[in-house]
């Protein structure tokens, strides 16, 4: 007969992977997800690196398909991995082990994205792929032994994502051409499989849980923005025989007035508000995906901004402008699509389309360092007529909601 030792040890090991409860309370991130999330912005820096870079010689075509396709890869892992989580997270060894295994594979897709930007060559990223949803299959299969009311839903998600990865293998050996429509069509098909998945039966995830990650994880972006654009300056600073000069002062300044906004202007909202439907939680959930890429590529734009004031690119004022004019619009209506539309009312609801084709047109102006500083302004004034005049008491947006 087993001691009570030994069973708590194979307790440990492999616990039944039961649903954990909407209802839990207190329920917070943990520092495994949160070690997750530093995995994943180690990716997002070096897209976004690479992005800076494409920009700077002018490769517009080329860096921007390329920056979104990588992407999708880095925040769908991330996605996934989120919400399974939230529903499953049980903690025992084999939860860790297998969730290490999927930052393996985040780890050699980051590692090849420098081959994606410079050779279009997607193999090490595809591999690493491949190695975060093989963890990712054996957590659902994990899920449908155990929770027999969900799994239906959890053999779903595994399949699913078997078959997603047959395409990607496909790919990954030249049997066709690999290109982006290609990418776009099996990206359409990773994206299929929740919905899929959960009509099924729909999984226990937790809507404070799934909150709390979704803004953890707004914020490591934002930190690696700042990191990135604020290295950019470092540089032309250590290589500037003159000092600092005015407009690199404003492109600072109106740089971190757009970041400090952007936090803001974020965390102004109440997400479980909106975290109330089948349809509205996947329109939120899928949505970030423009707000997480926004926000990183801001930082790419603000490095070009830094490049063009100290002659170190072929680019001109105006389109190192529109690099940060327009990456700050794309997130400034991506808030306005998922959350604002749902809960503002009348005129509100035209308030950010306005103020997004107003910060389209600063970069017209033609200097940069000024341009930035023009727009950092006007952002953060948005954000104060937003606060002062638009914002409903929260009765009267979930009464809008219901």
């Amino acid at each position: 007969m087993p001691s009570t030792d030994a069973k708590t040890a194979d307790d440990a090991w492999l616990k039944p992977m039961k649903p954990r409860q909407p209802s839990e309370e207190k329920r917070g991130a943990t520092p495994l997800e949160l070690l997750f999330d530093l995995v994943c912005v180690v990716a997002i820096a070096i897209a976004s690196l690479q992005l800076h870079h494409g920009l700077s010689e002018q490769h517009f075509t080329e860096a921007i398909p390329l920056y979104l396709m990588v992407f999708f890869t880095i925040w769908w892992s991330w996605m996934n991995f989120t919400w399974f989580a939230s529903a499953y997270d049980n903690d025992d060894t084999a939860y860790r082990l297998v969730t290490f295994v999927q930052m393996m594979g985040l780890l050699v897709l980051a590692a090849g994205i420098n081959k994606v930007f410079i050779q279009h060559d997607f193999s090490v990223c595809v591999l690493g792929y491949l190695i975060m949803r093989f963890g990712l299959v054996i957590q659902w299969i994990r899920a449908g032994i155990s929770d027999v009311e969900h799994r239906k839903t959890a053999f779903r998600y595994a399949g699913g994502i078997v078959l997603a990865q047959v395409g990607w293998i496909v790919y990954q050996f030249k049997l066709v051409t690999f290109t982006q429509i290609e990418f776009l069509a099996l990206a359409l098909f990773e994206l299929a499989v929740p919905i899929w998945a959960e009509k099924a039966n729909t999984t226990t995830w937790h809507p404070e849980h799934i909150a709390e990650r979704y803004g953890l994880f707004s914020i490591i972006v934002l930190g690696e923005t700042i990191m990135a654009s604020f290295s950019a300056i470092n540089t032309a600073l250590m290589d500037s025989k003159t000092g600092i000069d005015a407009p690199l002062i404003c492109l600072m300044i109106g740089g971190m007035m757009m970041l400090f906004s952007i936090w803001w202007s974020y965390f102004d909202r109440e997400p479980v508000c909106v975290l109330t439907s089948f349809k509205k939680v996947f329109y939120w959930g899928y949505g970030h995906y423009f707000i997480f890429l926004s926000i990183a590529a801001v930082g790419a734009g603000l490095a070009v901004g830094v490049e063009a004031i100290t002659k170190h690119s072929e680019i001109t004022n105006q389109q190192a402008e529109y690099a940060i004019a327009i990456p700050l619009s794309i997130y400034s209506l991506a808030v306005w699509l998922i959350h604002d539309l749902q809960t503002d009312k009348g005129w509100r609801k035209l308030w950010h389309p306005l103020s997004v084709l107003l910060i389209l047109l600063f970069p017209l102006w033609g200097n940069i360092g000024y341009g930035t500083l023009a727009i950092g302004i006007f952002y953060a004034l948005t954000i104060v007529f937003r606060q002062v005049f638009l914002v409903d008491s929260h009765a009267e947006k979930q009464e809008i909601i219901d």
